[in-house]
């Protein structure tokens, strides 16, 4: 395990832990001696939970559906049980589901992409907030994105805006209750294919030309001309939960290579 002692005797909730940048920051607090509550709905957290114990650190996962209060409600409880508190939250399940127009949508895709996007963050918030406010502490870092300005991805682009404003507000709000609330807007970032895709229907070609739009707009937007790294996103994220960013709160820091989003 690393040095490190950032996250040491801290209890840290990463949801939508079990692949991408959310495998990613379990596995580097629990590097840096933090015990990690792994939440998500596949099976695979259990393979995430094995890499830390592997690496010698101390992990629990557990399997609850975010976009219900109940399902944010349980993963709350459950830490609370094991670790009898919880320090830090980070909220990273989200993602968009389909590229297109907004034209495009059907009603029910809007539905399915603000419940996959927001709601998860929404009801972790309200799930967590009782226990920090009786602890007069805690951090909340939730995964924005520099796609509330970007093409053909209109309803998630909705989704994470509402992230933004819940981030700014709960911050102004809870300030005085010693928490903490930031958020991170990732840019493009390369990871392996993931084990559950967001949407299993084959693409189409027109949806393959939507999907080239998305890469090449978000190319264009970025200084630096290309996608970001898991480890780019992950350095961040837990810089804002870390105890480094004790005078930042309310911020929104867009990690996109220049895209400000």
């Amino acid at each position: 395990m690393s040095r490190n002692k950032r996250f040491k005797d801290k209890v840290v909730i990463v949801t939508g832990a079990a692949q991408g940048i959310g495998r990613g920051v379990a596995l580097q607090i629990a590097k840096e001696s933090g015990r990690v509550v792994l939440v998500d709905r596949s099976d695979y957290v259990n393979d995430v939970v094995q890499e830390i114990k592997d690496l010698g650190g101390k992990a629990v996962a557990v399997k609850v559906d975010l976009e219900t209060f109940l399902g944010a409600s349980k993963a709350v409880e459950y830490a609370l049980k094991k670790y009898k508190k919880v320090d830090i939250l980070i909220n990273n399940v989200g993602g968009a589901i389909w590229m297109k127009p907004f034209e495009e949508f059907a009603e029910d895709e809007i539905v399915k992409e603000i419940n996959r996007s927001l709601y998860p963050t929404l009801w972790c918030c309200r799930a967590i907030l009782p226990i920090m406010i009786a602890q007069q502490a805690g951090v909340i870092v939730n995964i924005s994105s520099i796609a509330t300005r970007g093409i053909n991805r209109i309803p998630y682009s909705a989704a994470k805006g509402g992230v933004n404003a819940l981030t700014a507000s709960l911050a102004f709000e809870h300030a005085k209750d010693g928490i903490r609330v930031n958020a991170v807007a990732t840019g493009g970032t390369e990871a392996p294919p993931r084990k559950i895709p967001r949407n299993s229907q084959e693409q189409s070609a027109q949806e393959k030309v939507w999907m080239q739009q998305v890469v090449e707009q978000t190319i264009d937007r970025t200084f630096l001309g290309r996608y970001g790294t898991i480890d780019e996103q992950v350095n961040a994220i837990l810089f804002l939960a870390s105890d480094e960013s004790s005078y930042i709160t309310g911020a929104v820091v867009p990690v996109g290579g220049g895209d400000q989003g």
